[in-house]
């Protein structure tokens, strides 16, 4: 018979195996996948879903403390996976092989990806991609390009009518055009706020406008400039100590130049010096320095004098000029006063106020450019929009037929399933197919599943029509069409029987198996007709040690498996024995004829038979 290793594509990513440490009842458990179907089957309670609960941690989901064991310190939860060493589907490898690059998390020429994630007592989680510390958001990434999880919750989820227009964009691959759709409405929404507040900043400016061109105005009547203040205070202080200044200058520089014949000055003392020196350095070379000194010692005193005697003559009163200068501090200061303190802080305060002027001035234009911008943007969403409504409607045509196909596999022959449209005109919208229809970042589609259960009935929504077990048979015809198209390579279902009798089981182990040619998948069961389908096969057990509950996982070999699908059958005997065996008999079978292309369609009709002759 042909293997699961042999009928899976191996060009997919396979998760290899599953170590959990201390997470929730699990004390130390290590599982290890393989390609096809792997079922998971147990007890109530056994703790077959915090197997997947901790798939979910591995992946990013939000864990607390909560989660770990009692007594331990934290959790662990590990996961390797194989890569495929050619990328296989498009969608699904360069996109998870781009993202371990723009991390550098995988060496080139690696084909193994190492998950893991700790959770501490304390609430803090620690996460690693190959060993290399990432973040939650990191984790997130790469765990929703390798694994999808159809949990239990997924019934109510079918009843929000805003799932619908998701389902079929995944089923339509229309999820790329409308992301961006949601780009273009997100910058339509940016513009329309700065319309918003350009609207307010003009009455605002308008309100502010008489005093700012009054505030530059005094500024710029004053013509301050920078630095001005200071020179302008040192000037003051020059002309208001004009008479005391002259007087000290002329008094250095009469010691300088001498007053009389009887007071010589410091030059005359100095010449006198440099004389002797010159005479004694020419006698002994030695005194050569101090002769130099000398020299140069009476030539800068010579400069100094001058100097002295140039300032003196420069310096004059001028109580006009004191007064002037006396005025222009006084309105620089008032300036600094009033607007901010210092005169630096005014010009810059003039600058704002400008700039403000200039806003309000320009302001028409401004608004011109984004009413411009925003009539682009809402031709290019209605553009889009249209484009991505008619996918969407040739997509739900497509989408209602395959699944009243599943329906009347799934015993709901007579069942009709419609995808509802309609569209709400707005003003405020954006023009559709020559309508102005209201929209969100998802487009202008509103879209929701009806339901006809049985022959004659009008389709109606799903809530009003669909029972417990209606609503199961649903969601997994939805759910096999949808992980069809899925380019996640590893699918968990958990407990999606549930509603589903054991009559229907055997038809969907026959769709499990199916699609675990394209995937790796991973269910968690209680029916043993869908049990019997699996490639591999884990017996989940609860046992109490020392007062503590802990749960096992163990491979069921394939000799076993027939009292383990006994015991799924509620007996023991050598009767439920028969049973089981007959069960995996005929799955072997079915998956025999399911292999040969040509006789695949007649496997199919007398299977059909046989189940409508149940």
């Amino acid at each position: 018979m042909l293997s699961a290793l042999d009928r899976t594509d191996r060009r997919t990513t396979v998760l290899l195996e599953l170590s959990v440490r201390n997470f929730a009842i699990l004390d130390q458990v290590t599982l290890r996948w393989a390609p096809g179907l792997n079922v998971l089957t147990g007890e109530t309670g056994a703790g077959k879903s915090i197997i997947v609960d901790a798939v979910s941690a591995l992946m990013g989901s939000r864990m607390g403390a909560d989660w770990v064991r009692a007594g331990a310190d934290q959790a662990v939860i590990e996961g390797v996976f194989e890569l495929p060493a050619e990328a296989g589907d498009a969608a699904e490898g360069p996109t998870l092989a781009a993202l371990l690059a723009e991390y550098d998390l995988l060496p080139e020429g690696e084909t193994t990806l190492i998950l893991s994630r700790e959770i501490s007592r304390a609430g803090r989680t620690f996460c690693r991609v190959n060993g290399r510390p990432v973040l939650l958001s990191v984790l997130q990434e790469v765990g929703r390009r390798l694994v999808d999880i159809h949990g239990q919750s997924e019934h109510l989820s079918l009843l929000r009518t805003r799932e619908h227009l998701y389902l079929l964009d995944r089923y339509g691959g229309t999820v790329g055009l409308r992301d961006e759709v949601a780009g273009l409405v997100a910058e339509l929404e940016r513009v329309r706020a700065a319309l918003r507040e350009s609207d307010a900043e003009e009455r605002r400016l308008a309100r502010e406008a008489a005093l700012l061109r009054h505030e530059v105005a005094e500024i710029e009547g004053v013509a301050p400039q920078p630095g001005e203040d200071a020179e302008l205070a040192q000037q003051r202080d020059r002309l208001r100590n004009a008479e005391r200044l002259r007087a000290l200058a002329l008094g250095a520089y009469t010691a300088l130049e001498g007053g009389d014949a009887e007071t010589p000055g410091a030059l005359d003392a100095l010449g006198t010096a440099a004389a002797a020196a010159g005479e004694l350095a020419a006698i002994d070379p030695q005194a050569a320095p101090a002769r130099d000194a000398l020299d140069a010692a009476a030539a800068a005193v010579d400069d100094c004098a001058r100097a002295l005697r140039r300032y003196a003559e420069e310096i004059e009163s001028d109580p006009l000029l004191l007064q002037s200068v006396e005025e222009r501090l006084h309105a620089l200061r008032e300036l600094a006063r009033k607007y901010g303190g210092s005169l630096e802080a005014a010009l810059a305060y003039a600058d704002e106020a400008r700039a403000k002027l200039d806003r309000l001035e320009h302001h028409e234009q401004h608004v011109a450019d984004l009413q411009a911008r925003e009539g682009e943007l809402r031709a290019a969403v209605g553009a889009r929009a249209a484009e991505l409504s008619a996918r969407r409607r040739a997509a739900a045509g497509t989408l209602a037929a395959a699944v009243e196909r599943e329906l009347a596999d799934l015993r709901m022959a007579g069942a009709r399933f419609e995808v509802a449209f309609a569209e709400n005109e707005s003003a405020d919208g954006v023009p559709v197919g020559g309508r102005t229809l209201a929209f969100d970042r998802t487009g202008a589609d509103r879209v929701e599943f009806l339901l006809a259960a049985n022959a004659g009935e009008e389709p109606r929504p799903l809530a009003r029509v669909a029972s417990g077990g209606e609503m199961a048979r649903i969601l997994l015809a939805l759910k096999t069409i949808l992980a069809g198209v899925d380019v996640r390579p590893t699918l968990i279902f958990d407990e999606v029987d549930v509603g589903v009798g054991g009559r229907l089981g055997q038809v969907l182990g026959e769709k499990l198996w199916q699609l675990a040619t394209r995937h790796q998948i991973l269910c968690v069961t209680h029916l043993p007709q869908l049990a019997a389908y699996g490639d591999h096969h884990f017996l989940v057990s609860k046992t109490e040690t020392a007062g503590r509950t802990e749960t096992a996982v163990q491979a069921v070999a394939a000799d076993a498996r027939t009292d383990e699908i006994a015991a799924m059958l509620g007996g023991a005997g050598e009767a439920a024995r028969l049973s089981a065996s007959e069960l995996l008999e005929q799955a072997d079978r079915w998956k025999e004829q399911a292999t040969k292309p040509k006789s695949r369609q007649a496997a199919r009709a007398r299977q059909g038979v046989a189940r409508s002759s149940a």
